[in-house]
C-alpha cells in the first residue's frame, strides 16, 4: 500500500512526532497537535492537501535507511552490525562543572553545542526545552547562548517534535547546531537531502541516544500517582543534577511543594506509555548523527556522581569537531574498547 501524506502515517501507528513534516509541506497545510496517549501527530486539511507527497518523502516513519555500503569508510566493522556507522568510540564529560552536572550524563551534547556557538562561529542551537506554559510538555527552541543551554540541560521524557523548527536555521546567518533523538536525526537528513539552503546550514546535528518517548499520559499519571496536580507544576526535571539524576516536579501546592523519584522508578513508570511505533524503531544510537550521546550504564551507579557520556563519533565533521572541542578545554574523553557500548546499551541493540 502506497501512503499519500503523514496523515496516513499516523493512522498506521507509523508516526515517530519528529515534526518534519510540518516544516517541510510546501501548502503550510500540517498542524502538529499532541495526543495525549500517542504521542505529537500530524494533522492536514483535507481540503488544501495537493497530495504533492514531500511530507511523504521527509517521513522517517515509515522509512529510514542507510545510503552508504557497509564495510566502507573507515567505520569499526564490529559495531557496524548492530549500531550503524562508527569511526570512534569515547567516554567523556563537560569540563564546565555545572553543564556536566545539570546535564543527563555528563553534559556532552551541551559541551559540543556550545563549543559551536563559541569557538565554531555557529548561530544558533536548535533542541527541546520544557514548556514555560505548561512545564510537563516540551516546546522547541533556538538557543544562542550558553545561559540559554544550561538552563535548558536534562532529557525530556515525553513528546517532542525539534524539526518542527527548521526553519529557524534555514533562515539563520550561519551554520547552527542541531540537536534530536534518532528519528529527529533521521527526519533532518531526509529533509537536507531536499532543501539545500537547510543542508547548508547543519554545521553539525547531535544525537541523543533514546528508547523511545513516551506519551503525556505517562507524565501526566506519574504526577497523579504523585498527588500533584499537573495544572500547579511549576518546574519539572525528568533527571540531571547528578547520574543519572531524579525526578523531581515543584509544585505551587503548599501540601507537596517538592516530589521526587528516582530515575529508574522514573522510567520504569513511564517507559510503559511508549507507543507502538517505538517499539519498531531499528535505532536507538542516533546513527544518521555526526555524534551521538548516551549513558554509560556499564558504570556502577553511585552517590553524588556527576556523570559520564558515551560518545560515537560517526562522520569525519564529528570527529574533527569532537577532537577541537576536547584541544579547546570544553570536554575531557578518552577513547574506550569498543565491548563497553554493547554493555552499556544492550537493550539498544538493533
Amino acid at each position: 500500500m502506497r501512503l499519500k501524506n503523514v496523515g496516513q502515517v499516523a493512522k498506521w501507528r507509523l508516526c515517530v512526532g519528529c515534526g518534519v513534516c510540518a516544516y517541510a509541506c510546501p501548502e503550510d497545510n500540517i498542524t502538529l497537535v499532541d495526543v495525549v496517549n500517542d504521542g505529537i501527530r500530524p494533522f492536514l486539511s483535507s481540503n488544501n492537501c495537493k497530495d504533492c507527497d514531500e511530507c511523504i518523502k521527509v517521513c522517517p516513519g515509515h522509512e529510514t535507511a542507510h545510503l552508504y555500503s557497509k564495510g566502507t569508510n573507515g567505520f569499526i566493522t564490529e559495531l557496524e552490525q548492530g549500531w550503524g556507522s562508527i569511526l570512534e568510540m569515547w567516554e567523556g564529560y563537560a569540563v564546565d562543572d555545572e553543564i556536566r552536572f545539570s546535564g543527563s550524563s555528563g553534559g556532552l551534547a551541551t559541551a559540543i553545542a556550545l563549543y559551536c556557538l563559541e569557538k565554531e562561529g555557529m548561530y544558533g542551537v536548535l533542541h527541546t526545552g520544557y514548556d514555560k506554559e505548561q512545564p510537563y510538555k516540551n516546546q522547541t527552541v533556538f538557543s544562542r547562548s550558553c545561559s540559554d543551554l544550561v538552563s535548558l540541560t536534562g532529557s525530556r521524557y515525553s513528546p517532542a517534535s525539534p524539526c518542527d523548527g527548521l526553519a529557524q536555521i534555514e533562515s539563520a546567518p550561519a551554520q547552527c547546531v542541531f540537536i534530536g533523538k534518532p528519528c529527529d536525526i533521521a527526519g533532518l537528513r531526509k529533509t537536507q537531502a531536499r532543501k539545500t539552503e537547510l543542508d547548508k546550514k547543519i554545521g553539525i546535528a547531535i544525537g541523543i541516544f533514546c528508547a523511545g518517548t513516551p506519551s503525556t499520559m505517562g507524565t501526566l499519571e506519574l504526577l497523579r500517582s504523585l498527588n500533584v496536580n499537573p495544572e500547579n507544576v511549576a518546574e519539572l526535571r525528568y533527571r540531571g543534577k547528578g547520574w543519572p539524576g531524579m525526578f523531581t516536579v515543584q509544585s505551587t501546592e503548599n501540601k507537596h511543594p517538592l516530589q521526587k523519584l528516582t530515575y529508574m522508578k522514573a522510567w520504569g513508570f513511564l517507559q510503559k506509555y511508549r507507543p507502538f511505533r517505538c517499539y519498531l524503531c531499528p535505532d536507538g544510537t542516533s546513527e544518521f548523527a555526526d555524534i551521538s550521546c548516551g549513558d554509560p550504564w556499564y558504570r556502577e551507579i553511585k552517590e553524588k556522581d556527576e556523570g559520564f557520556s558515551l560518545i560515537l563519533v560517526r562522520t569525519e565533521k564529528g570527529r574533527r569537531i569532537l577532537h577541537d572541542a576536547i584541544t579547546a578545554g570544553y570536554i575531557i574523553a578518552d577513547k574506550v574498547s569498543l565491548h563497553i557500548l554493547e554493555l552499556s546499551q544492550s537493550n539498544l541493540l538493533a
